[in-house]
This record gives structure tokens, C-alpha cells and sequence, in this order.
């Protein structure tokens, strides 16, 4: 592989029109191809993007020009392509969820070292430099010893053909913005959840469209607030012993200042591309300039944490394990 990373995107998603190809031409790398069904569709978001190959998911994986793949399709469809570009030879981005259950992590992590290759999930939020400084203050002691965690991240799905809604294809407000709280609890404090108490809503369907739930991360108490049906609001909080942090917009957080507050300070973050954060340090991982920040233990930790939701849940959702 030269200096330029190669790139192959499956799936003409929004989240790849608007935030991936930039980041991935900004961090230097080439895109050489698009994987997607529906030809028409493909050869028009090529054409309006510049990129120069429509494929098959297939031909593109198997592509020896490619370097790496990004995975932006529905969530059911991580898990089978991203073995597949791992088998091919193919570095893998993935969007999150990486799969479905950590029983799936495992098989990636298999792959992965059956073949010598990167595979990473893309959690952008976690590169911001708003998280990485609240990390640093949680780690410094900033607060005292952390005892209480609040995170939210809501907002409307107003359009019912959306694959978010469809249960067979993983859909469910956990999987896709319950995570992040999750997420970022369990990186600050080192544990897996012991889930108390968990609840939801859900579609006709069993999709889940609004989940709270009550956890203990070790000795901190916890409360995450996710959903699909409410205006739109992200939020997170650390309270400690003597003092507390607050993010205003800890997930998504492209085009907004974000304001940290460290008990009466305030400390304003410009807006921060963190895909292209992400994606400059996943190339160079490949490149084998850097280790990397977020392996596959990592991702099979996060994917315990949700199965940890969807059991305390009752009923269980489709999609669940």
C-alpha cells in the first residue's frame, strides 16, 4: 500500500455523503469506488461525489486497488460485509454499531486475526477534543472521585421508510443513538454496566424508538436517555465528590461550538470535524504509524454493554440478542 490510502464506500448513505467522503479527502485518502444495489442510484451519487467505479458489494470488497472499506449500510449488514472485506484483504471502517451483539464482535475479532488486517468501529465523537479534555479532567481528579453519569441523545426519525425503523435490519434508538452515552460512561469509568433498570417504547414492528435505563458502572451510578420521537437534544454530565462537568453537545458536534462547563468555568470548543479526525487516524494505523486507539476489544466491550440493555428490557426488542 503506498502513502495514499485507497478507498472503497458500501453503501450511498447520508452519513457518507455528508460526512465521510469529506473527511476521507480531506485526511488524504483517494475514493475509487461505491458499492450499491441500486445501480441508478449509485452511478448518480458517484457522479455528483466524483467517484470513479459503481460495483456490486462483492466486486468492490474483492477489488485489489481498494485498501480500505468503509461499512455505512444498515446495521444487519455489518457483520456479513465486514468479514467479507476482512477476508478480501481490506482494511474495515465500520459504522456503529459494528454488529448486532458481542457474540458477532468475536467473529470480526477472529477474522481479524486470521488476516492481518485493521478493523475499526466509527465512533467519531470519541476523537472531539471536547472528549478527550473530559477525559483528562475526569482522570486528573478535576471532580473527585466520580459518582453519578448523565447522558442523552434524542431526536425525531420522521421518515418511516428509514432502516432505522425496520427491525430486520437492526433498527432500534439504542443501536443507534443509545450507544453513544453508553459508550462514553464506560470508557470514563473502566467498567462494563450492571443494568438496574431498563424501559422502552416501541413500534408496531418491536423497534425500540425510546429506551432509559438505571446502571452501575462499577461504583458509579448511571442514567442514559435515548430516542427517536423527541426534539432533538444530546447531553452528558460527571458529577464527582466535589464538583461536576457538563457537555452541551458531546456526540454531534461537527458544525457547533461546544461548551464544557468545569463547575462555574466554561471552556468553548470550535466546531471540530471528528470524522475527519477519526478517519486521519484509522490511515494511519494502516500505515502502521500509530497504534490503534480503539481495537476490537474495545468494540466487543461496548456491544456487551447494549446486550446488557436489551436483556434487562422487557419485552425484548427484535434485533435484540
Amino acid at each position: 500500500m503506498g502513502a495514499t490510502v485507497k478507498w472503497g464506500l458500501l453503501g450511498a448513505a447520508r452519513i457518507a455523503e455528508r460526512a465521510l467522503i469529506p473527511a476521507i479527502r480531506a485526511a488524504g485518502g483517494r475514493i475509487v469506488a461505491l458499492g450499491c444495489r441500486d445501480e441508478a442510484r449509485g452511478k448518480a451519487f458517484a457522479q455528483h461525489h466524483d467517484i470513479a467505479r459503481v460495483q456490486t458489494y462483492l466486486e468492490l470488497v474483492q477489488d485489489p486497488e481498494i485498501d480500505a472499506v468503509y461499512i455505512g449500510l444498515p446495521n444487519s449488514a455489518h457483520l456479513p460485509w465486514a468479514l467479507a472485506a476482512l477476508a478480501a484483504g481490506k482494511h474495515v471502517l465500520c459504522e456503529k454499531p459494528l454488529t448486532l451483539n458481542a457474540n458477532q464482535v468475536a467473529q470480526l475479532q477472529a477474522a481479524q486475526r486470521i488476516h492481518g488486517r485493521v478493523a475499526m468501529e466509527a465512533f467519531m465523537y470519541r476523537f472531539h477534543p471536547v472528549i478527550e479534555r473530559l477525559h483528562t479532567l475526569v482522570r486528573d481528579g478535576a471532580i473527585g472521585p466520580v459518582r453519578l453519569m448523565r447522558g442523552a441523545f434524542a431526536f425525531i426519525l420522521d421518515k418511516p421508510d428509514d432502516p432505522r425503523w425496520d427491525p430486520a435490519l437492526g433498527g432500534g434508538a439504542l443501536y443507534d443513538v443509545g450507544c453513544y452515552p453508553i459508550d462514553l460512561m464506560r470508557h470514563l469509568t473502566g467498567e462494563l454496566p450492571d443494568v438496574l433498570a431498563a424501559q422502552a417504547s416501541y413500534t408496531d414492528r418491536g423497534v425500540d424508538h425510546a429506551v432509559s435505563a438505571l446502571m452501575n458502572f462499577g461504583d458509579v451510578h448511571a442514567h442514559m436517555d435515548c430516542g427517536f420521537t423527541l426534539p432533538f437534544h444530546q447531553s452528558f454530565e460527571v458529577i464527582g465528590s466535589h464538583g461536576a462537568l457538563r457537555i452541551d453537545h458531546p456526540f454531534l458536534n461537527t458544525h457547533v461550538e461546544t461548551a464544557l462547563t468545569v463547575g462555574n468555568d466554561v471552556e468553548r470548543f470550535p466546531p471540530t470535524d471528528a470524522y475527519l479526525l477519526m478517519v486521519a487516524h484509522f490511515q494511519r494505523v494502516i500505515r502502521l504509524e500509530e497504534p490503534q486507539r480503539y481495537p476490537l476489544d474495545d468494540s466487543r466491550a461496548q456491544a456487551e454493554a447494549i446486550d446488557r440493555v436489551f436483556l434487562a428490557l422487557e419485552p425484548q426488542p427484535s434485533g435484540g440478542i
